[in-house]
């Protein structure tokens, strides 16, 4: 792994998310092996560069609440990278492709958001949703057309940019993989002291971002008569939605907001069932981090959430939005709950980041 990579990315720290997590896991233990990974990001004011990180100029995104609209500038300080990945088609991507292609360089790209799904939360009236739609598969098919690999985090991405949006360029399936280090069982009572979730009942609950196309709505309405308290972690756009509906519900419902990146360990292991009723994640890490800890997922039968979760073995599906489904799922795995731990424990190695990093370094020798 002695090779020079320039990442370009359009979310990076403070911001919180799966793409974020990924990037600085695959730099740690790319550079860890010898490597050199350098990040190109939008600058904020909130988060202090640290060596081989490159800030440029961004503005809020006013569509997306905690991204950043950066720039397709390319600094000189990743000018003699041997190889270029963007994790991102938009603005600091396009500076990715320019590096590689004055340079003529690898290009590698990873699709971490299928963007056209998200045209009805941005665009709410429904003509004008399936004109943004249909722009954004258009672009897609230009932007990862160019690469030299493309890389999907999951066989169901992957058959979704190869059929769907039509991708001309060789795709390969790299999961974004879990740092088993730091996501294992843990001892939970402090934790559950701390937030006053020491309740005679199932603890059911999600963390990451709250937004509206992860539709946790579904969550709350499947608690409703259920003899279990729902517990949020994270934050973002849909809370206050959330809170609103938990009122109004006869459901025990707590919201712990942000939690501490030393707490997550503990906030898995704490539940008994991790619930991701998301139908357009493209991996979903969460489910795998709350896996490695030991903790079965229930999860839509859509998207990535139709391969990462095996059904039996690490938790269980359901259809998106039968609530009916989603509370029979959420029983079932209730009452299978310990072999359900003893199976996802055994699935550690295999979901870890070191396993993935093999597979990027094979990808990335591949275009050299």
């Amino acid at each position: 792994m002695s090779r020079w990579v320039a990442a370009f990315t359009d979310t990076y720290l403070p911001t919180i998310n799966g793409v974020t997590y990924t990037i600085r896991t695959w730099r740690d233990f790319w550079e860890k092996n010898g490597g050199r990974m350098d990040v190109v990001y939008p600058q904020s004011d909130d988060y202090a560069p640290e060596k081989g990180e490159h800030p440029i100029g961004s503005l809020p995104f006013p569509f997306y609440d905690g991204y950043r609209l950066g720039t397709p500038r390319v600094p000189k300080a990743v000018l003699d990278a041997e190889i270029v990945h963007s994790h991102t088609p938009f603005a600091i991507g396009l500076g990715g492709l320019r590096l590689a292609r004055k340079n003529e360089l690898p290009f590698v790209t990873s699709y971490h958001t299928p963007t056209g799904e998200y045209a009805d939360y941005l665009v709410p009236n429904d003509s004008v949703a399936d004109y943004v739609e249909r722009a954004a598969g258009a672009y897609e098919r230009w932007f990862f057309g160019r690469s030299d690999a493309v890389l999907t985090p999951s066989e169901a991405t992957r058959e979704h940019i190869v059929e769907t949006v039509g991708v001309d360029a060789p795709v390969h399936v790299v999961p974004n993989g879990i740092d088993v280090e730091r996501f294992h069982p843990v001892e939970t009572a402090a934790f559950v002291r701390k937030y006053d979730l020491d309740v005679d009942r199932p603890l059911v609950g999600y963390t990451g971002r709250h937004g509206f196309e992860k539709r946790l709505s579904e969550i709350i309405t499947a608690a409703d008569g259920m003899d279990l308290t729902v517990v949020f972690g994270g934050d973002g756009p849909a809370r206050e939605s959330l809170e609103k509906q938990a009122r109004d519900c006869d459901v025990d419902v707590r919201f712990l907001g942000f939690l501490d990146r030393d707490e997550m360990a503990a906030f898995y292991s704490a539940l008994d069932v991790f619930a991701f009723p998301s139908p357009v994640e493209t991996q979903g890490l969460v489910a795998l981090e709350a896996n490695a800890c030991g903790t079965p997922v229930v999860g839509a039968n859509a998207g990535a959430l139709s391969n990462t979760i095996v059904d039996g073995e690490t938790g269980y599906h359901f259809e998106s939005g039968d609530i009916e489904d989603v509370r029979a799922s959420i029983r079932r795995t209730l009452a299978e709950r310990e072999r359900l731990r003893e199976s996802c424990l055994a699935r550690r190695d295999e979901i870890s980041v070191e396993r993935a990093v093999e597979k990027l370094e094979r990808v990335y020798d591949r275009v050299c």
